[in-house]
């Protein structure tokens, strides 16, 4: 292990005796019980008692500093802390938009007042945050969005809609992109803070092709948001989401899709293997290989760039690479799955299909979004040649 400072063997101590102590140990033979509330089920008593537990520790954001809510700990400690939770079958159960892309930024952007009003709710797991960027005419091109925020003196008007708002359904705030300039583009757009549950608040799920709807259309009207919600400078917005996006960006670089079954035991499960051991098909041998090759070098780049962080916990420009390299070999993988499943990979419902068949469909149809949410692929090109590579500057957009 790295050294990054302290006694880590005394620490897997602590943490060791405070997980006996705290963690429910019937949650153990159910994890899925353990994220309820990120799945946006019902708690059981011994779920919630395990959040709150890990939230007012601050485990449920180990590494985040200690006057925020979280732990307080260095990386060497979070990797045993993990590694301890693991061996038990705890499981973090506080997360969603809040951890992984709004208090980052907070961190950064907020300001005193913003920091102490919502991260303890973040931290502790029972606010949910959605994310108001994208609107039916501003998805790629986002500086043109057009929902309006008007200033009434003490509050602001806000009037508009947005798309595509993951989890809106269940959030109980959203962090949102507005209009206040329509003098100007990227400059006229600042960042608030809106309440899901004000008056003139709409939400409507979206199904989705994979029969999912983790999307929203959001709608507002005549949203009253108070002054202390404006996150970061009025008209500053564009720098603080674009900020943010950074953070969405460096958590898809890790190409969720690429988690799962392994496609070589798939394939000697479902297409069978020669005299010699091998998958008998040898150009889908072939693919399978160069599969592997790209998700490996996908994995040491991520290795190496987090190497070079080190001493800076924000993420840069190459979090564009990493999200359309990760999410262009996770939907390889998809579409290896299903090939390699045959017939059996084409299986909706029924007994005739295994779960993990019917999980292979769904998770290839939801995972064709991958390379579009949270920027699309021509959109992180662009970044790269701009901000990585030096290129002449051709699109404000990004």
């Amino acid at each position: 292990m790295a050294d990054f400072g302290g006694d880590v063997e005394a620490f897997r101590a602590e943490a060791r005796a405070w997980l006996d102590e705290n963690f429910p140990k019937a949650l153990a033979k159910d994890p899925m019980a353990q994220l309820a509330k990120l799945q946006a089920r019902p708690e059981s008593p011994e779920a919630t008692a395990w959040r709150k537990a890990l939230g007012a520790k601050g485990w449920g954001a180990p590494t985040w500093p200690k006057e925020v809510g979280g732990g307080g700990l260095n990386r060497a400690e979070a990797k045993v802390l993990a590694e301890e939770m693991a061996a038990i079958g705890a499981r973090n159960p506080i997360g969603g938009m809040g951890i992984a892309f709004f208090g980052p930024t907070l961190m950064e952007y907020g300001s005193e007042a913003l920091k102490k009003q919502h991260f303890p709710g973040i931290v502790n797991g029972d606010v949910w945050w959605c994310q108001g960027y994208s609107e039916p005419g501003a998805g790629s091109d986002l500086a043109g969005l057009q929902t309006r925020a008007e200033d009434k003196g003490d509050h602001f008007l806000v009037n508009g809609s947005k798309i595509w708002t993951s989890g809106a359904q269940h959030a109980d705030r959203c962090y949102c992109l507005v209009r206040t300039d329509t003098a100007k583009k990227h400059e006229g757009i600042s960042f608030l803070l809106i309440d899901m549950k004000a008056p003139g608040v709409e939400v409507r799920p979206i199904l989705l092709i994979n029969g999912a709807s983790p999307f929203c259309e959001t709608f507002f009207t005549d949203v009253k948001v108070p002054k202390d919600q404006l996150f970061g400078p009025l008209n500053g917005g564009w720098t603080v989401g674009k900020r943010l996006l950074q953070h969405e960006r460096s958590g898809q670089g890790g190409g969720r899709m690429m988690a799962g079954q392994d496609v070589v035991s798939l394939a000697k499960k479902y297409v069978g293997v020669d005299d010699k051991g091998r998958i008998a098909d040898s150009d889908l041998r072939t693919r399978i290989a160069k599969h592997q090759i790209d998700a490996k070098a996908h994995g040491l780049t991520l290795a190496r760039a987090a190497a070079e962080a080190k001493g800076n916990v924000n993420p840069s420009a190459t979090t564009s690479v990493m999200k359309n390299s990760g999410t262009w070999i996770g939907q390889e993988k998809a579409e290896l799955t299903l090939e390699i499943m045959g017939s059996q990979g084409l299986g909706w419902s029924g007994e005739e299909f295994s779960k993990d068949e019917r999980d292979a469909v769904r998770t290839w149809l939801s995972g064709k979004a991958t390379t579009i949410f949270g920027g699309s692929q021509e959109i992180q090109s662009n970044i790269v040649s701009k901000r990585i590579l030096g290129l002449p500057d051709t699109t404000q957009n990004g």
